[in-house]
């Protein structure tokens, strides 16, 4: 069901961002302690820390996960989701 497959993306991208959150904030950080702070398991850590690598978001390092360009992507993720939110809306009112 279409609903279900957003529901499945908007877990998933809550999932990426909690975990580039914590990089950020307490980087650089082991997948293991992400896992152990957040209580996400250890291989959708993992996942989740390869797509963030892929987006530029984070670096790898002896010590773990290593932000990058964290305000930039805050800035304009902040502004797209409010763009989202407004199709949403559109969408809601379809009905």
């Amino acid at each position: 069901m279409l609903t279900q497959r957003l529901d499945k993306e908007v877990k998933l991208l809550k999932r990426h961002i909690k975990i580039f959150k914590i990089a950020c904030e307490k980087g650089p950080i082991g997948m293991g302690k992400i896992s152990e702070e957040t209580g996400i398991p250890k291989h959708k850590v993992r996942y989740s820390l390869r797509i963030l690598e892929k987006e530029d978001l984070i670096e790898p390092s002896n010590e773990g996960a290593r932000a990058k360009n964290s305000n930039k992507f805050f800035n304009e993720f902040k502004s797209n989701v409010e763009e989202q939110i407004k199709n949403l809306e559109v969408i809601k009112n379809l009905m």
